[in-house]
């Protein structure tokens, strides 16, 4: 599947998932108000699905917060370790400099002058003799003393000489040059200069060296006028990567191009941005940013005041974030990296699915191409009950994983796979029968032990002959007569789903538009809103349901160049055992979960663990509790550090010329002369302690350690999530 032209997601009943209502946004000056998806090569001939009724458009011209293009571009982004924020970022050295402290800097400069003023002064008058003025006499003519003019021009010449050399040596004890670039130099940064063409991001030299020439003047004027936002610039990038990946494409990319300017490879809904952002975002390296590094003994010098940003590197290896409610997780960064998620959407190289309780978005309606209010009337599209897995077993083993996941270490064989096999000898002949899985009413039947369910099920395996399927309907009737058969348990947990508000959902006979999990092989941006307050346990089934099919799909992708994201605004009882070693698999699929909890008590206690050893990011806000403190210092770990004793000790003197040295250097320093014994040693210590983390955060501050998909690390950095 192709991932970097325009192409509609379909779910598995072939129901095109729908986009915003309301028209395309009105393209910019210079672009063409056509749409550019029917110029791409292989792109679906249907691709403009219905809309869903009531849904607002979004404004099209485009939001007050995006940068401006041109200082955007052409900002500089070097390499740097997982975590920063490369947008402008200047690296800082690996050590604290010794810097003097100001009130000795400038009193001691003052005084380097006042000396070096003195000692002209006394040469100048002749109080020193006249012998500095050998070299004058030395290496001068004696014709020149005969000219008074030509004397004096190479007297005026020596002296300066002489004078400057004095300025410089005294200026340099003084420190002048530091107290020059601490206080003048800093202040005031360069203007930034316009690059020649050939390095200029915005006159798109990479298209003018493959000969497209037309192709990147259309593209540089765009970018000057501001009609070529920040996704557009992303977008386009994503489609010439696509075009290196197979070279026939080239005519068909340079034609969209030079017709629809900054329009062209536009995202299947049309839409080239969103309508708010809240966050600072980088579409160049999907870097948005969520913080800055306080600058604190416990953070390492080379991070202090840094940008905090993640990006799809990071969020490959899973990220878990945990804190109180109140703390900052939605807003601070669950929010910016749905918003992240969604623009990397429309610049087609991402697609993400959040999931929250209904009415606690965690952002607008407007950002998503659907958003699936499960329990709500009036909503379009209902959620695949099933994943869109044709095979029974597969089918059978995300189901189980929903409803019995956060149970399977107390049934028999400490997992699922007992639920799985039940659910399968169940749902395989109704298949077979039907043309498609139970939907939640039958299937709570068949494993409740309904003879006339069974029965009928029964006799239409016998009418079309398969027996193959009836042995797994007897062998479910045999194990259905044990006393710890698990059929009990999974008609009790599907009881849930099958309730008055849920009457709508989940059906499988292809009578509602469904969505699938299957889709993420496209650039969607969906939003499941779960009714919480209502519904709690049924919530944590369809959380659970959401997760497994999310990695199953995410596992099972072709085209892996899409990164893939699901995050859960709140994963209470949603990690099971069988989550844990599916998110450690995701990293190489190019695809990662986020988990957002208000304390790892909502976490079975045999997996708190291996979640934090399976995700590489993690995340701890201020008011943890102790107990969940303990696991992130655990997890963490402990650190060699160099201690430093020191003993002052005042030196007294009662000789009159050391005592005036002493009071000088009392007056220059501001401290008194004493005698320093310093003991060094190097001991271990925990990188941040339980109690640290539980009393020692400042409200709206957490503290994030990173892990890239490559294998890179950032220590366990204290960040404050408001700047």
């Amino acid at each position: 599947m192709e991932s970097e032209g325009t192409f509609d997601a379909r779910g598995t009943r072939a129901n095109p998932v729908p986009r915003p209502a309301g028209p395309p946004p009105e393209a910019p000056a210079g672009a063409s108000p056509e749409p550019a998806r029917a110029e791409w090569p292989d792109a679906p001939s249907s691709h403009t699905p219905s809309m869903p009724p009531g849904t607002p458009a979004l404004p099209g011209h485009a939001p007050t917060t995006r940068p401006a293009v041109l200082e955007w571009l052409r900002t500089p982004r070097p390499q740097a370790e997982p975590g920063i924020w490369r947008l402008g970022h200047r690296r800082r050295p690996d050590e604290e400099p010794e810097l003097v402290p100001a009130r000795r800097l400038f009193s001691g400069a003052l005084i380097s002058l006042l000396t070096g003023w003195l000692l002209w002064s006394l040469l100048w008058n002749g109080y020193l003799g006249r012998y500095w003025l050998w070299p004058l006499l030395a290496l001068t003519p004696d014709s020149w003393r005969a000219d008074a003019t030509t004397w004096a021009n190479a007297s005026y010449v020596y002296y300066a000489i002489v004078g400057g050399g004095m300025l410089v040596f005294f200026a340099r004890i003084g420190h002048v040059p530091e107290i020059w670039h601490r206080y003048v130099v800093r202040r005031h940064k360069p203007a930034p200069s316009v690059p020649a063409p050939a390095a200029d991001p915005a006159d798109w030299p990479e298209l003018r060296s493959a000969g497209l020439d037309d192709a990147a003047a259309r593209l540089g004027e765009a970018a000057r006028s501001g009609a070529l936002g920040d996704v557009d610039y992303a977008r386009i990038r994503r489609a010439w990567q696509g075009v290196h990946a197979r070279p026939e494409r080239l005519a068909a990319f340079a034609d969209t191009v030079r017709r629809h300017g900054p329009a062209a490879c536009a995202h299947p809904s049309g839409l080239r941005d969103l309508p708010v952002r809240t966050a600072t975002h980088d579409l160049v390296t999907g870097q948005v940013k969520i913080g800055t590094v306080v600058d604190d003994s416990r953070n390492p010098y080379a991070r202090r005041t840094t940008g905090v940003a993640l990006e799809p590197a990071l969020l490959g290896t899973s990220l878990l974030a945990v804190g109180p409610s109140g703390s900052g997780k939605s807003v601070r960064l669950v929010r910016p990296v749905v918003e992240s998620l969604c623009l990397l959407a429309l610049a087609n190289r991402a697609a993400v699915v959040a999931v929250t309780a209904y009415g606690a978005a965690v952002a607008p309606d407007g950002d998503f191409d659907l958003v699936i209010s499960v329990g709500r009337a009036g909503t379009t599209h209902d959620l695949d009950l099933y994943g869109g897995a044709d095979d029974p077993d597969e089918a059978a083993r995300m189901l189980a994983e929903a409803l019995v996941g956060d149970l399977a270490a107390g049934l028999p064989g400490g997992d699922s796979r007992r639920a799985a096999t039940a659910l399968a000898q169940l749902i395989g002949p109704y298949q077979c029968v039907h043309g498609h899985f139970p939907a939640v009413p039958e299937l709570r039947e068949l494993l409740g032990g309904a003879p006339s369910a069974l029965d009928e099920l029964r006799s239409a395996l016998r009418a079309a002959g398969e027996a193959s399927q009836l042995r797994e309907l007897d062998a479910r009737e045999r194990q259905s007569a044990r006393g710890d058969d698990i059929g009990v348990l999974l008609a009790e947990r599907i009881a849930f789903l099958d309730r008055p508000a849920f009457a709508d959902f989940f059906r499988t006979d292809g009578g509602a538009r469904q969505f699938s999990l299957r889709s993420i092989e496209h650039p969607l941006r969906v939003r499941i809103d779960l009714p919480e307050r209502g519904h709690a346990e049924a919530s944590r089934i369809i959380a659970r349901l959401v997760l497994a099919q999310f990695t199953e799909a995410a596992l099972a992708r072709t085209d892996r160049s899409l990164f893939a994201c699901l995050v859960l605004d709140d994963a209470s009882y949603t990690v099971t055992a069988d989550s844990v070693r599916a998110v450690q698999r995701l990293r190489t699929a190019n695809a990662g979960v986020v988990f957002a909890l208000r304390t790892l008590e909502d976490v079975p206690e045999a997996l708190r663990g291996p979640l934090l050893g399976a995700v590489g990011c993690r995340m701890a806000f201020a008011g943890l509790a102790p107990w969940d403190g303990g696991h992130f210092a655990e997890t963490w770990g402990t650190e060699w550090v160099q201690t430093r004793d020191v003993t002052n000790r005042q030196i007294i003197s009662d000789e009159p010329f050391t005592k005036a040295l002493h009071m000088m250097r009392r007056l220059v320093t501001g401290r008194a002369v004493t005698a320093e014994a310093v003991t060094v040693r190097e001991v271990e210590r925990a990188r941040w302690s339980a109690s640290d983390l539980a009393h020692g955060l400042p409200a709206g501050h957490a503290v994030l350690s990173l892990t890239s998909v490559r294998g890179e690390h950032a220590p366990p950095l204290l960040v404050d999530l408001r700047t």
